[in-house]
């Protein structure tokens, strides 16, 4: 992959885009795939300049058995922001198990406006629907942090699912999670304050980033959130003035991280209690 690409992954020639992102990401000079044939795991990933598929919760908490059969058709990919990684009502090429970025899940309406419904990280993995037999989503898939994963063709996927084994039975836990905060984000959508939603908001993303920093403007969390960027505003500069955050040009750093989890609606506490109880124990990163 060229570097500083934005690659819209479909299977529809006539909609697979490439667009130029201002992004520096450092990455190899391609995509880089995994040997196979009779090489280590240590050596086949040598070359992944620091990446490791494990850095992914879903794959570090695979038996060794299961991870060395797929690893060789793992290919590290680079996700600069804004990379559409998949888009509504079309069928995905490839999974994605994320390591350091993180996507945000969106369903967009008529009139352009659009609302996030999940969000993703090293805990898992965007394209449910390849496995689960819908085919395509309802849902746009856009990087909000930029990062790197892993990919795995459909079709390696697909029959890795169909033995059966630990791969199965993870994707599944992993995909009654996502419906958990999905579901849970629409309630705190439509019963809870804004500045509620923004500490859910910004408490799971700091779950699924290695600091407590994060760039993000005004306007792209009222989107997220579906909410007018005013609001927003209003809500950031209330918990910036209880000390839990500093926000400066587009630049948030939480400060308190156990003062946001009290100022929270119970909703954040009941997805991570959730993904917690189906999902391997994250790694140390």
């Amino acid at each position: 992959m060229e570097q500083g690409l934005n690659v819209c992954d479909t299977t529809t020639p006539n909609t697979r885009t490439i667009t130029r992102n201002t992004d520096n990401l450092k990455s190899p000079s391609r995509e880089t795939r995994l040997p196979a044939g009779r090489v280590s795991g240590a050596v086949r990933i040598a070359g992944l300049y620091g990446h490791n598929p494990k850095q992914n919760n879903l794959l570090a908490g695979l038996p060794v058995d299961d991870y060395e059969r797929i690893l060789p058709f793992l290919e590290l990919v680079p996700m600069p922001l804004g990379m559409a990684v998949c888009e509504a009502g079309v069928e995905m090429e490839h999974v994605y198990f994320l390591t350091s970025s993180i996507v945000s899940q969106l369903y967009e309406s008529r009139d352009g406006t659009a609302t996030e419904t999940a969000v993703i990280g090293h805990e898992g993995v965007v394209g449910v629907t390849l496995f689960m037999g819908g085919g395509t989503s309802l849902n746009r898939a856009v990087v909000k942090s930029a990062g790197y994963g892993f990919r795995l063709k459909a079709s390696r996927l697909k029959e890795e699912f169909y033995r059966a084994g630990a791969l199965q039975s993870l994707l599944l836990r992993y995909t009654q999670a996502l419906l958990t905060q999905m579901s849970q984000t629409a309630v705190c959508n439509r019963h809870h304050s804004v500045v509620q939603q923004l500490c859910r908001w910004l408490l799971l993303s700091l779950d699924r980033l290695p600091s407590n920093e994060m760039s993000m403007t005004q306007e792209l969390i009222g989107n997220m959130l579906g909410v007018r960027r005013e609001s927003v505003a209003d809500a950031a500069g209330k918990l910036q003035d209880e000390g839990l955050i500093q926000y400066t040009r587009g630049h948030i750093t939480v400060l308190n991280r156990p003062g946001l989890e009290a100022r929270v609606c119970e909703c954040y506490a009941g997805v991570k209690a959730e993904y917690d109880r189906l999902l391997p124990a994250p790694l140390k990163r």
